[in-house]
């Protein structure tokens, strides 16, 4: 269980390392992303399909762009992280 735990925050961090490259450098394309991140282009590609479906990213034939939705994400995505951590806190504290 807690495999899977990890292996989903890796690539929840490769999803935002990704959506934080476009944020800094739109337009950019897979290739430039894989050569930044030394991400292989299929997780590359895969992480963009997510991001995506997410609404956080649009492409165009210059490469992925961010979209009218990505601010807001990024301007709450702390107070998620700090609730999901909390979360784990109180399995903690309750003798977990």
């Amino acid at each position: 269980m807690i495999d899977s735990i990890e292996n989903e925050v890796e690539m929840i961090g490769r999803h935002l390392d990704i959506l934080r490259l476009v944020v800094n450098n739109e337009p950019i394309g897979i290739v430039k992303m894989s050569n930044e991140t030394g991400y292989a282009h299929h997780q590359v590609r895969y992480s963009l399909r997510v991001l995506q479906e997410e609404n956080l990213i649009s492409p165009t034939n210059q490469g992925a762009m961010t979209t009218d939705r990505t601010e807001a994400f990024i301007a709450d995505l702390d107070e998620q992280i700090d609730d999901i951590r909390a979360r784990f806190d109180t399995l903690r504290v309750s003798g977990w």
